[in-house]
């Protein structure tokens, strides 16, 4: 069955290009101009993936976020006009997986949107149930545990977190990192890395600023403590 794409942009002339282009590489597409139409097509038809752009009437991507990451984890990749970086790590701090800035090439969104579902759908031969200390990690049922309560994680979230726990002690660049998590490894998105891991640690750590788990190793990345 073909993988449902959720385009959301205001821009007619772009949402049929990049709806042309992916029904040519084989997915279903369905469209929105603006976020108050994407929550009710997300509730509707349940996307496997969403292309959000941030700048719209009625309701933008960002707000568009808070709202439909309370309901469901879908993944997310934004498009941007904005070329500030504090824009775009808003964007990943909502909760985005990914982020292209317009203009783009229709081929690099459909590389990115395979590596998405790839990973989203990939079959992983290691321990399905990862512990460290008090943080459990269940890759069959995707959930994650801090002692005794439940942390709700974005995709590129829990697979970061999957990553960096399977070899507790292991130095990760923030490269190597985005090829494990998205499938695909720009330069240029090194600091998407950084957002997630900052993320994580605002959610599985007991104090943030001086992390137990997630530890950063200068000049090179992050890697997981060993217990």
């Amino acid at each position: 069955m073909a993988k449902t794409i959720m385009v959301v942009d205001d821009e007619p002339r772009l949402v049929t290009l990049v709806e042309a282009y992916l029904t040519q590489e084989g997915f279903r597409v369905v469209t929105a101009s603006d976020g108050r139409q994407a929550l009710f097509l997300a509730r509707q038809e349940k996307p496997d993936l969403i292309v959000l752009d941030i700048m719209m009437p009625e309701m933008d991507g960002y707000d568009f976020m808070r709202l439909h990451r309370k309901e469901q984890e879908t993944p997310i990749i934004l498009l941007t006009a904005r070329v500030e970086d504090d824009d775009k790590v808003l964007g990943l701090e909502l909760g985005a997986d990914d982020y292209l800035t317009k203009p783009f090439r229709p081929r690099e969104l459909v590389a990115r949107i395979r590596a998405v579902l790839r990973r989203m759908g990939q079959v992983r031969p290691s321990a399905q149930v990862l512990r460290a200390g008090e943080i459990t990690v269940d890759r069959e049922t995707h959930t994650v545990q801090v002692a005794e309560r439940y942390v709700d994680l974005t995709p590129s979230e829990f697979d970061l977190l999957a990553t960096l726990m399977s070899f507790p002690g292991r130095a990760y660049s923030r490269l190597e990192l985005l090829d494990r998590i998205q499938g695909v490894a720009y330069e240029g998105y090194e600091r998407t890395i950084d957002v997630h891991v900052k993320n994580l640690r605002a959610k599985i750590e007991a104090e943030p600023r001086t992390p137990r788990f997630i530890q950063t190793v200068y000049g090179v990345g992050y890697r997981f403590a060993r217990d």
